[in-house]
């Protein structure tokens, strides 16, 4: 009988050990996580932000960390994504939109591994969107360049035409200032700085006065090339004022940093199912960076209070007034 138990007692934490190993992210220990980077780590702006959130997860956490940089093909993706399995990598990250389409061509067939990315509409049992609320981050960098321009001529450089955050803007310039100009131009790419510049220079040219350059490493650029013209600019994603000065009026920082640390948790708890989420100004991932002291304080307190009423409210200044 006393060998009965023990038998039996190996065969439950048999079985325990490997529903654990199959479950990984769905509330167990979560000890392996990749993550595949476009482009570098060594940018100053998405790939860097990326990289900092993964090592926030190691130490959170305490997990093995892997990353892959240069990771844009679909045959690249299956290359890293192969290699991250075959060392129990549990949750991969593909740190952009672009991972959305790749990942659900391939999450299948990895049934244990749980797929993330960012800002996208595919998902799956194991395929998770993690999506920033751009459009109201675009409609207070807007309500900033309506109030802040003098030639009523304000423009938006934007990587594509889907980007929430260019009718935010459009909408959040016309609310603030019915009288101005919204110039929107794309490259259709997030690191067209060539093409970008030529729009900024053709911007510059017209008088445009207050510029969002909405895309990752040409919108640095920009923000250097408006500080020397003497043109208002608004940071994107991180706080650029170090690169622009007083120039940069204020910056629209998402913390994806802090989403990854968060989403990591939510599926160490069980609490995050595949599907598409949407996270913002209330989970306090995206916020307004430091002012400019051009811009008064009497409109940054009344920036201020449109945020918390947004907060509360879920509706833009806007709307409320419909």
């Amino acid at each position: 009988m006393k060998k009965f138990i023990v038998m039996l007692s190996s065969i439950i934490c048999m079985i325990s050990f490997l529903s654990g190993c199959q479950s990984g992210g769905n509330g167990e220990k979560i000890e392996r996580v990749g993550m595949l980077i476009e482009h570098t780590v060594h940018d100053q702006t998405w790939g860097n932000k990326g990289y900092r959130g993964l090592l926030n997860i190691q130490e959170e956490y305490d997990t093995d960390v892997y990353f892959q940089e240069g990771v844009q093909t679909q045959q690249q993706v299956n290359v890293a994504v192969e290699e991250f399995a075959s060392k129990g990598v549990q949750v991969i990250i593909g740190h952009s939109s672009n991972y959305g389409e790749m990942f659900n061509q391939i999450h299948a067939s990895y049934p244990d591994i749980q797929f993330i990315y960012v800002n996208g509409g595919y998902s799956a049992d194991n395929l998770i969107s993690l999506n920033f609320n751009a459009q109201a981050m675009g409609f207070f960098a807007g309500m900033i360049a309506g109030e802040m321009t003098e030639t009523n001529r304000v423009g938006i450089i934007a990587a594509y035409e889907w980007q929430p955050e260019v009718e935010g803007y459009y909408e959040g310039v016309l609310y603030k200032n019915p009288d101005a100009n919204v110039d929107i131009q794309y490259v259709y790419d997030w690191d067209e700085q060539e093409l970008a510049m030529e729009h900024y220079q053709a911007m510059r040219d017209q008088k445009t006065d207050v510029i969002y350059p909405a895309g990752d490493a040409f919108s640095v650029s920009v923000v250097e090339a408006a500080k020397n013209d003497g043109i208002f600019s608004i940071g994107y994603v991180n706080d650029q004022q170090p690169a622009g000065g007083s120039s940069v009026l204020t910056s629209t920082i998402q913390h994806i940093d802090k989403l990854y640390v968060y989403a990591i948790g939510q599926l160490k708890d069980g609490d995050l199912p595949g599907g598409i989420y949407n996270f913002g100004f209330d989970e306090d991932v995206i916020t307004m960076g430091p002012y400019s002291k051009q811009v008064p304080e009497r409109f940054v307190d009344q920036v201020s209070e449109s945020i918390n009423e947004y907060k509360e409210t879920g509706l833009l200044p806007h709307q409320t007034e419909k």
